[in-house]
């Protein structure tokens, strides 16, 4: 239950192709208002910078107004605006820096541009309550596939590992390709994989060899894996032989998710943590939550997951973390803010 001493604050999303405004009083949610553009993308088999950013122009105010009225506030009640200054679509996050920074002038409110990785942590303080200190966060999307450690989300957040190569995200969607499913790949994949078996073809773990694991203990690469799954659907098809592709999905999320929370597991046992988080919009995906759940439960480690609306990108997750850098006493971010399209993770706020 919010409090009326609590922060009200508006977060701004619109780091890729979805125009998110999110309405959050300390850390209860209000509003989770989306616009997609995602249809408009489709067509081209993946996001196209140029029309997400006249997208998010065209969504921004109703966005807005439909965050305000789902809330139940006036713009006038706002004590502070928070917005995604990066990683992210250099355009993109311009629209969503350009409104924020307009709103901030026009209210007289404070404005803290936030890090988008930290803030899909953040979200889950609207869904779980306070996050734990310190904690590991397991985040992997379309465009990053990352463990962090996390002693305080306002302004620590420290890189375990990431990925080399393609995300998670990325490679879903390059194999959904591959096997004639829509994009995005991820839904779908995880769809026909639920009527495959996840063992019927043995594909590569990346860099969990030996001597991978020297060098890369904790990080992540799945562009081997995309190629073998193109490789062995091409040789199917050279052969005559009709592609399972329920078995081949079900294979390669396996071989996916089980790097994923394999590597997550043994971060948070060679850091001595006990509590770890998952999002990011592959964190949607069924099975990478249930062998999440195995593993952590196995090793005796806390597990966090929001709901799946809350993984994907969304303004409910600026707006939370905003609202903690608003209780935690941080500086605001000056007006002259960028939109900072490789902002890394160790820079939480602008």
């Amino acid at each position: 239950m919010s409090r009326p001493d609590e922060p009200l604050v508006l977060g701004i999303e619109t780091s890729c192709d979805e125009t998110g405004v999110g309405i959050v009083r300390g850390t209860t949610l209000l509003a989770d208002a989306v616009a997609s553009s995602m249809d408009e993308h489709a067509a081209f088999g993946g996001v196209v910078p140029e029309v997400a950013s006249r997208a998010h122009l065209e969504a921004m105010v109703p966005t807005i107004e439909q965050a305000c009225l789902d809330a139940g506030v006036q713009l006038r009640d706002i004590d502070a605006v928070a917005v995604t200054a990066g990683p992210g679509l250099a355009g993109a996050l311009l629209v969503g820096a350009a409104s924020a920074k307009a709103l901030a002038v026009g209210l007289g409110k404070p404005i803290y541009g936030v890090n988008h990785l930290s803030a899909h942590v953040a979200v889950d303080v609207v869904e779980h309550g306070p996050l734990p200190e310190p904690m590991m966060s397991l985040l992997v999307s379309g465009g990053h596939s990352s463990l962090l450690m996390v002693p305080d989300i306002t302004h620590d957040v420290r890189p375990m590992g990431q990925t080399i190569d393609d995300a998670a995200g990325e490679a879903f969607d390059k194999v959904a390709r591959v096997l004639g499913l829509p994009f995005p790949g991820g839904p779908h994949i995880d769809r026909a994989a639920r009527e495959g078996n996840r063992i019927a073809i043995d594909f590569p773990r990346g860099l969990t060899s030996r001597r991978d694991l020297e060098r890369h203990e904790f990080d992540f690469s799945f562009s081997g894996l995309k190629t073998a799954v193109a490789r062995w659907v091409e040789t199917q098809e050279r052969d005559g032989v009709a592609v399972p592709v329920a078995d081949v999905a079900a294979s390669f999320q396996e071989a996916v998710v089980d790097v994923l929370t394999r590597k997550a597991v043994a971060a948070c046992r060679a850091e001595g943590v006990e509590d770890l988080m998952l999002g990011g919009g592959v964190a949607a995906n069924s099975r990478l939550r249930a062998l999440a759940a195995e593993r952590c439960e196995a090793a005796g480690i806390r597990l966090r997951v929001p709901r799946p609306g809350l993984c994907t990108d969304n303004g409910a997750m600026v707006a939370a973390l905003g609202s903690q850098m608003v209780m935690r006493g941080r500086t605001p971010s000056g007006l002259d803010l960028p939109a900072s399209s490789s902002q890394p993770v160790t820079e939480v706020q602008v």
